[in-house]
């Protein structure tokens, strides 16, 4: 593996790690968006 192309892995892996925080943050506010819905708070 290349210099170039480890680093592009790594900037890869870095926008993953992002992208997946970004996720877990959208799913636990519909989660507590639909909790507020039914009426649980």
């Amino acid at each position: 593996m290349k210099a170039d192309d480890a680093k592009g892995l790594k900037d890869l892996e870095k926008e993953n790690a992002t992208l997946k925080r970004l996720l877990a943050d959208a799913e636990l506010e519909k989660t507590a968006l639909r909790e507020l819905s039914r009426g649980k708070w």
